[in-house]
Parts: structure tokens; C-alpha cells; sequence
């Protein structure tokens, strides 16, 4: 297989991986909206619920290109820090919609927050594309441990 056929089906793969993440936390998160998450107090900074699903899509999406771009560069070495705050990425929507857990939520989000810090910064000094582009993810991470946060205190 030709070097552009595997980079082409690498990238695939990252995208394929990591939209299902989304789409598995959205099979937790989805039930919950109407109910559960509808009846909890929340600040005034929450943005509509019709917002989340395209700001994640669009997030998932710049965060698989940006570990293509790393893969590249460095090989599969960045992708295990990848896949790690990926898999906290998908365990929050369990832990705070699935468990309504929202202090063991908070907890995990912040440990999530470090993970995609240190994963923009692995991928900057090999790509520095590649560290742009988790930006907005992590701006939109630290947003959602504030959010949380919030919900906590004010359901708490």
C-alpha cells in the first residue's frame, strides 16, 4: 500500500474513532437532556442545549485531524496521550448524564482538562497545526469544568 493510501485510511481511522466517542457519549447524554439535566438549576452562562452537538461535532472533527497531523510527524507515540483524553472525553457525559454524578464529574473533567493540555503541547512540538487545532477543544473543556463546577454549586 502506497504512502497516501495509509495516511489516507490513518486518518479515517482517527476520525471514525473519535466521532464515536462523540456518538457514544451522546447515547448517555441524549436521555438525560429532557429530563434530569432540564430540572437542575444552571447558571446564566449555559449556552442552549441545540449548541452542544455541533460545537462537539465540529471539536471531534479539528481533534482528529490534529492527531492525524501529529501521526505523521512522530508516529503512533502521541497517539496513546490521544486516545487516553479521549476516553475521558467520552467517560464525563457517563459520569456526570449516566451517574449524575456532578462533583465526580467536576473531578473528572479537570483530570481531562490536563490530558488534552499536555496532548496540545505533545502535539505543538511536533506540529505546531496540529497543537492549533486542539485550542478550541481545550478552550471549550475548560468552559465545560466551569459550567460544571457551577452546576455543582448550585445543585449541590
Amino acid at each position: 500500500m502506497n504512502t497516501k493510501a495509509i495516511e489516507f485510511l490513518t486518518l479515517f481511522a482517527l476520525l471514525a474513532a473519535t466521532l464515536a466517542v462523540g456518538f457514544l457519549a451522546s447515547q448517555v447524554t441524549v436521555p438525560s437532556i429532557p429530563g434530569w439535566y432540564a430540572g437542575l438549576h444552571k447558571p446564566s452562562f449555559n449556552p442552549p442545549n441545540w449548541l452542544f452537538a455541533p460545537v462537539w461535532t465540529t471539536l471531534y472533527v479539528l481533534m482528529a485531524v490534529a492527531a492525524w497531523r501529529a501521526w505523521r510527524k512522530a508516529g503512533v507515540r502521541l497517539l496513546g496521550l490521544y486516545a487516553l483524553q479521549l476516553a475521558l472525553n467520552g467517560a464525563w457525559s457517563f459520569i456526570f448524564f449516566g451517574a449524575h454524578a456532578i462533583g465526580l464529574a467536576l473531578a473528572e473533567i479537570v483530570l481531562l482538562l490536563v490530558l488534552v493540555l499536555a496532548t496540545m503541547w505533545r502535539f505543538w512540538r511536533k506540529d505546531r497545526i496540529a497543537g492549533l487545532l486542539f485550542v478550541p477543544y481545550a478552550g471549550w473543556v475548560l468552559f465545560a469544568g466551569v459550567l460544571n463546577a457551577a452546576i455543582w454549586r448550585l445543585n449541590g
